[in-house]
């Protein structure tokens, strides 16, 4: 045995520092809770009168979004923001899972909707502080995703079209950020409530200051002329998926071989564009749409025995972009996924922990402020460059999970963090940008 393996054994462990703090890093998005004014938001605004653990939902709301902001997927995981002197560092006190627990569970799709308006105005203060798009273009991505659950004690979990059992939230996010604009839990079977959904999102962004164009994503999930018909009444770009269907395919066959235009595609395959007007409906009714195609195809001989034939990719939309770059703005679209695999992943809905469906709802929300106050750290605070997109659990690595002590030296408070810590001048950075913004009430 080495001297080193015998050299740990040797280390004796306790627990009883009351000067340590556990996630140091959290003083940086505590700070922008405190300039956004998040928990007297929060009180102002979700009214649960007479509900038991309804009272002072703000610092209840505050705890859980701090614990998802440390990495927390079940309620118990709250108990760590009391460890040592981590509460010093908090603009707010900290509540005991129990607490927490019963105050989920005291929501109802009133409070729901209400706890919505709390991330509609969160959303517009910190665009206010430069977070916004302001006049510029701006990309949304629609999309759902499934969160599964086990057992059957989850109220509204289902099987959908995956036959997983879960819940299937609908998901709004900007393009350039990753940021959730708008998000909603629905039962695992649902498919509606999307027209819905975009009136609530596009209002929402223009109340927040978006002024400049939008435009809107979405996959074949969201394909109806309804949604189509709200997005142009309310003066927005769309580009949505189509299925390729008996009457997609018989617009495809039409377009012309020399229509093709080549496109740069991953090795292994070759890939080509085009476009075409598609025709569905009868006399008042009848729409003609743009429709823009994609053809790939596998090269390498081996494969290609097994797909011969061309595959097809197909949306229509109301942009006029060329073919080539409307095709790749679309693809893009792709990017959405990584929001959402960050906001199970980074930001809690991996699990929901309740087996009530409001109190998942009103889990999901505390996840989405977390997930934004990640991406708004990062933006005002200028923690790295604004054409990246944010990875939480990079933002969590670098500047969040990492220990210091608290210390009172002279009647003068200092949070000492490890010495050679990699991104201290970033977590400087952050910091003083972040203290630098006014304070909104």
């Amino acid at each position: 045995m080495s001297g080193v393996s015998r050299a740990i054994d040797r280390i004796e462990v306790t627990f009883d520092d009351e000067t340590l703090v556990a996630d140091a890093g959290l003083m940086v998005p505590a700070t922008l809770m405190l300039r956004l004014g998040l928990e007297r938001l929060v009180n102002e605004t979700v009214r649960l009168v007479g509900r038991v653990g309804g009272a002072r939902p703000g610092r209840k709301v505050l705890t859980l979004v701090a614990a998802i902001l440390t990495g927390a997927s079940h309620i118990d995981h709250a108990d760590r923001l009391r460890a040592g002197a981590t509460q010093a560092v908090l603009p707010f006190r900290v509540m005991a899972p129990s607490t927490l627990g019963t105050f989920l569970r005291s929501f109802t799709f009133g409070h729901i909707r209400q706890l919505d308006r709390v991330i509609a105005e969160t959303i517009r203060r910190a665009w206010s502080l430069g977070a916004g798009p302001d006049v510029a273009a701006m990309t949304i991505d629609l999309d759902s995703t499934i969160c599964e659950v086990h057992g059957k004690a989850k109220h509204g979990a289902a099987y959908g079209y995956t036959k997983v059992l879960g819940y299937h939230p609908l998901l709004a996010t900007r393009a350039d950020t990753g940021e959730v604009l708008h998000a909603r839990l629905r039962k695992g079977s649902s498919q509606r409530g999307a027209k819905r959904f975009a009136e609530e999102l596009i209002a929402r962004v223009r109340r927040a200051g978006a002024s400049g164009a939008l435009i809107v994503r979405a996959d074949a999930g969201f394909w109806n002329y309804a949604l189509c018909d709200t997005l142009t009444r309310l003066g927005v770009r769309w580009s949505i998926t189509v299925r390729i269907n008996a009457s997609i395919r018989k617009a495809i066959d039409a377009i012309s071989d020399d229509a093709w235009t080549p496109i740069v595609y991953p090795d292994g395959g070759q890939a080509h564009v085009a476009e075409t007007t598609y025709v569905t409906g009868s006399g008042r009714r009848q729409r003609r749409l743009r429709l823009v195609v994609r053809r790939t195809r596998l090269t390498e001989p081996a494969q290609r025995r097994l797909w011969p034939d061309w595959r097809h990719h197909a949306f229509i939309t109301n942009l006029e972009l060329p073919t080539v770059e409307m095709d790749q703005f679309h693809r893009d679209h792709a990017t959405v996924e990584l929001a959402i695999r960050d906001l199970k992943e980074g930001a809690g809905l991996e699990h929901c922990p309740s087996g009530r469906f409001f109190a998942n709802a009103a889990w999901l929300a505390c996840a989405v402020l977390a997930h934004n106050l990640v991406r708004w750290t990062a933006r005002l605070g200028d923690v790295h460059p604004h054409n990246k997109l944010t990875v939480t659990r990079t933002v969590r690595t670098r500047l969040i999970a990492m220990p210091g002590r608290l210390v009172n030296h002279s009647r003068r408070w200092t949070l000492r963090l490890p010495a050679r810590w990699p991104w201290a001048t970033s977590f400087h950075t952050a910091l003083d940008q972040i203290r630098a913004l006014p304070l909104l009430v």
